[in-house]
C-alpha cells in the first residue's frame, strides 16, 4: 500500500491546542456537510501524548454525535500521523468521499 494520509485533498485545516475546542471544530465540520465534501479535514494538534489523546477522543465523539443529530452519514475514516517535529495531524474523511478519490486503499 503506497498511500499516506497527507495525500488526501484537504477541504479545511483546523489547529487546536486543547480538547475544549474539539467540540467547536466537530460542529463546524457537521455544519459544512461532512459527508458531502470532496476532500477531508485536517486537524493539527500538539504532540504532547495525553493532550493529543484527549483531543482525538473528544473530536471523534463530538463528530459522531453531531452527524447523528443532523441525520448525516456517520461512516468516518481517519488517520493520525506525525505532521512535523511538534505536531500530530488527524485527517478525517467520509468513506464515500474516500472511495470517490481512488487512492488505492
Amino acid at each position: 500500500m503506497d498511500f499516506h494520509p497527507s495525500q488526501i485533498p484537504i477541504t479545511k485545516t483546523f489547529e487546536i491546542d486543547d480538547e475544549r475546542k474539539a467540540a467547536d471544530i466537530a460542529s463546524e465540520m457537521v455544519k459544512m456537510g461532512f459527508s458531502s465534501q470532496k476532500g477531508g479535514f485536517r486537524v493539527i494538534m500538539t504532540k504532547e501524548k495525553n493532550t493529543a489523546k484527549k483531543i482525538g477522543f473528544t473530536l471523534m465523539n463530538e463528530l459522531n454525535f453531531g452527524l447523528r443529530k443532523a441525520k448525516q452519514e456517520r461512516d468516518v475514516r481517519y488517520w493520525i500521523y506525525s505532521y512535523d517535529q511538534d505536531h500530530f495531524a488527524m485527517v478525517l474523511i467520509s468513506s464515500k468521499a474516500l472511495n470517490d478519490l481512488n487512492l488505492g486503499i
